[in-house]
């Protein structure tokens, strides 16, 4: 049988990986066993290496990802009906951890060209951004993005509104009817020349919080604004206020002084209560604006090192090969980059359960691991408040996919973090200060978590899938890996990287790591646009952490 069929990751794994759809009584040779396959074993599920009789572990990874509800024949399928969510348990006592960071990666350039800022930090990119402090103020946002991007030329034409007009002129002329076919030219989406060509875009961060729950919810919100107002990607904002909201001004003052203190951005305030109607201040905030960016446009790309780069690192949509070939190739070039001294932060503490052994070995101090297991533990406490748990995280999606049980899923996902020591411990929407690897609790939730990483500082973004998601962010250019190359050929307007050939033996971890890594700077650099910036996915969803009052 073709050695790429299966994949036993770790050697005391009893489950296995099918890399290819197995026929039921194919016999297959694991090491020493020999096993014969009792049903069809569809590709990315798993099947049982030995008997396992009720009550016993079920281990990949070399860690535990569930316990046998019944017995288990050797060769029978996994399944939701004879596997449920275990975890490794907590072992108190830690080796020492020694980490040996990847070579460099001498290929690889060791600049990319961003924009420095007054405070020291480095963006891959140079966005404005409009800044609602309460969710009536969308509105106001929602009117100025119908005006401002197109008047400066940020607009593209979209293919679907022209093909639209063409469509209404021919049904207004009469050529077309019931019992006529539609017919209209494709026409490729494109932009018009920019004002401010130095300036990426505008970007609008609407959302549905800042008042009507509790004041912890409302500092958590202006904690993850301040992060992107200040956040390097950002030249400048205009802040639109209702004037009566828990998420006040002087709040949000208060979070970026605290993350950039005499922050000399250019920030714009408007409380609506202040002004007679809609026209005043509308005006007033388009002229203002204008000024803004024509400071923001005499920024200039430069080169800057590699090591100025802070990478969040995301999955979603995962499938059963996503732990054994996207998540890996990305572990390994955050490896790289924390070795040439840049940073990086793993988040999605629900899909970290399972592995907290691992990951408190790895930090630097025990006080470090202590904060990880407080976070990740009061967190479950709060779910388990509700009636649910961490083990209910795995989608239909996950588990139609192969990803049976939490833990298994975790175990997959925090591949993506690599093997680099870890440096500090951030609770959401704490900004990054440490040089290295980073947790950062936030949700399982892709757009929740992608939001978090932006906002606590990450100027890239690579995020894995399986099954295929657009996630993208207003103000971090997010790079989409996919586990297969059948969901990369398939969606390929959403896929910017393919792991898949890990899968089918074609090339390496290590090989795909350093093209992971070229691209990365590329992107970085702004001489690559990732799919889902040109999808327009400016996904913003803030975690609401308490209840609505």
């Amino acid at each position: 049988m073709n050695k790429h069929s299966f994949l036993q990751i770790d050697e005391q794994d009893n489950l296995i990986v099918a890399l290819q759809s197995l026929d039921n009584g194919t016999t297959v040779a694991i090491g020493t066993n020999s096993v014969k396959l009792k049903q069809d074993i569809p590709k990315k599920h798993k099947f049982a290496l030995c008997d396992l009789n009720s009550g016993d572990n079920a281990f990949m990874y070399g860690v535990t990802v569930g316990v046998a509800t019944r017995f288990i024949q050797a060769g029978e399928l996994i399944t939701t009906q004879n596997l449920r969510h275990a975890t490794t348990a907590y072992a108190e006592e830690k080796k020492q951890y020694k980490w040996i960071p990847p070579e460099p990666a001498g290929t690889v350039p060791q600049e990319f060209m961003g924009f420095r800022r007054s405070n020291g930090g480095v963006g891959t990119a140079n966005y404005w951004i409009f800044v609602p402090l309460v969710f009536c103020s969308n509105q106001e946002l929602l009117s100025l993005k119908d005006i401002l991007p197109q008047a400066l030329g940020f607009k593209k034409a979209s293919r679907y509104e022209v093909f639209t007009c063409e469509l209404v002129r021919q049904m207004q002329s009469g050529s077309i009817h019931q019992d006529h076919p539609i017919i209209a030219e494709p026409i490729d989406e494109h932009y018009t020349s920019p004002v401010f060509p130095n300036v990426d875009g505008l970007k609008f961060l609407t959302h549905s919080a800042g008042c009507g729950g509790t004041r912890g919810d409302a500092k958590l919100l202006c904690g993850l604004l301040a992060g992107y107002i200040t956040h390097p990607n950002v030249a400048g904002a205009t802040v639109i206020s209702l004037g009566c909201q828990n998420a006040e001004v002087s709040l949000l003052k208060k979070e970026i002084e605290l993350r950039d203190p005499g922050c000399r951005k250019p920030i714009l305030f408007f409380d609506r209560q202040l002004w007679r109607g809609p026209q005043d201040m509308t005006e007033v905030v388009i002229q203002k604006t204008l000024l803004g960016l024509q400071e923001a446009n005499k920024v200039r790309r430069e080169p800057v090192p590699v090591n100025e780069l802070v990478v969040g690192v995301e999955c979603g949509g995962s499938d059963g090969f996503s732990g054994i070939s996207a998540n890996p190739v990305i572990g390994r070039t955050v490896d790289h980059l924390i070795g040439s001294g840049a940073s990086a932060m793993l988040s999605e503490f629900p899909e970290l359960c399972g592995v907290e052994n691992e990951l408190t070995a790895r930090c630097i101090t025990p006080g470090k691991a202590d904060r990880f297991l407080e976070l990740i533990n009061t967190y479950r406490e709060q779910v388990q408040l509700v009636g649910v748990d961490f083990d209910m995280n795995p989608s239909p999606g996950n588990i139609k996919d192969g990803l049976i049980t939490d833990a298994m899923k975790s175990a997959g996902a925090a591949k993506k973090g690599g093997t680099a020591p870890i440096v500090d411990v951030l609770d959401y929407p704490e900004p990054l200060t440490q040089k290295g690897l980073n947790l950062l609790c936030t949700p399982g939730n892709d757009v929740e978590s992608t939001t978090a990483l932006a906002g606590s500082g990450a100027n890239l973004i690579i995020f894995s899938t399986g099954l295929g998601t657009p996630t993208g962010n207003p103000v971090v250019p997010v790079i989409k890996v996919s586990s297969n190359s059948a969901i990369a050929e398939r969606l390929a307007h959403m896929i910017d990287f393919d792991a898949g050939p890990v899968i089918s033996g074609k090339k390496t971890i290590k090989t795909l790591a350093k093209e992971l890594l070229t691209l990365c700077v590329q992107t970085a650099s702004g001489t690559y646009r990732t799919k889902a910036v040109n999808l327009g996915q400016d996904d913003f969803i803030p975690w609401k952490r308490d209840v609505s009052l």
